[in-house]
């Protein structure tokens, strides 16, 4: 298992909460006083998944809201079924830390559709052709200002194509970090451990010059991904206001797992 987390357990409280520490890899593009949207994300997942968990379930969808700026500090994660169901069933967790006023605020929620799930092997069917292989890709360098340290630098990326050319973005990651120190990812943790990164790859502007960061995430699974490696195709529309939409499919090895789509926040620096 990886000596690197990005989280460390600080133990629990009253049923439903656990608590903390985040470490340096969960550290942002945009600023060093907050966390990367991937690792909240993929925490927010972890508490989804395990919130009354009953064998032959699964997430579906799940949607992230930021709510604001997740500093580096403790924090507390609380979850609970918001719409019990044997067949399908709403999860939300939430993501708390305390403000510079000293005032606990919930920073980050997600909420998931779990379902019962059953046989349907004989009427499988993916409706995006599967990405490029591995064997493919190339390597770009991924130091510098924007990318050379924090969360970007914790993850493994192979590029099949040019960042910011024409086309969407296409790349494979895998974390080299855990989610929680002591414990190995699920597949759907290590799926929300990259995803957040869409709207970079996606990109047809450049950080030097803009910013866009993403208010959300929404990822639909029709199939649980299996292996180390996660591919994603993005491309980010930017509209005349500052407003964008990344769209994105998401992908393992064998073809693809799913999608994603994000709001982005468009300002010129």
């Amino acid at each position: 298992m990886s000596d690197l987390a990005y989280y460390i357990p600080l133990g629990g409280g009253q049923d439903g909460v656990e608590r903390f520490e985040s470490t340096s890899l969960t550290v942002s593009t945009w600023a060093e006083t907050m966390q990367h949207g991937s690792p909240p994300s993929a925490l927010l997942v972890r508490a989804l998944e395990r919130c009354g968990h009953r064998p032959n379930t699964r997430l579906t969808r799940v949607v992230i809201e930021i709510l604001g700026p997740i500093p580096i500090s403790d924090i507390e994660v609380r979850s609970w079924i918001d719409r019990p169901g044997k067949r399908v069933e709403l999860v939300v967790a939430e993501l708390w830390t305390k403000g510079p006023d000293g005032v606990s605020r919930a920073v980050a929620r997600g909420t998931g559709w779990r379902m019962q799930t059953v046989d349907t092997t004989a009427v499988v069917h993916t409706a995006d052709s599967p990405l490029a292989p591995l064997s493919e890709t190339h390597e770009i360098d991924m130091s510098g200002p924007f990318l050379g340290s924090g969360f970007v630098s914790s993850l493994d990326w192979r590029w099949l194509a040019e960042i910011g050319g024409p086309g969407p973005g296409q790349v494979w990651l895998r974390p080299n970090a855990v989610l929680v120190e002591g414990e190995s990812l699920t597949p759907i943790e290590r799926l929300f451990a990259v995803v957040d990164v869409s709207n970079g790859v996606g990109a047809k502007i450049h950080p030097n010059e803009w910013t866009y960061l993403n208010t959300d995430l929404t990822v639909h699974l029709f199939r649980v991904p299996s292996g180390e490696w996660i591919g994603l195709s993005s491309e980010t529309s930017y509209g005349p206001d500052g407003v964008g939409m990344c769209s994105g499919v998401i992908y393992d090895e064998i073809g693809a797992v799913g999608r994603i789509n994000q709001t982005v926040q468009v300002r010129a620096r």
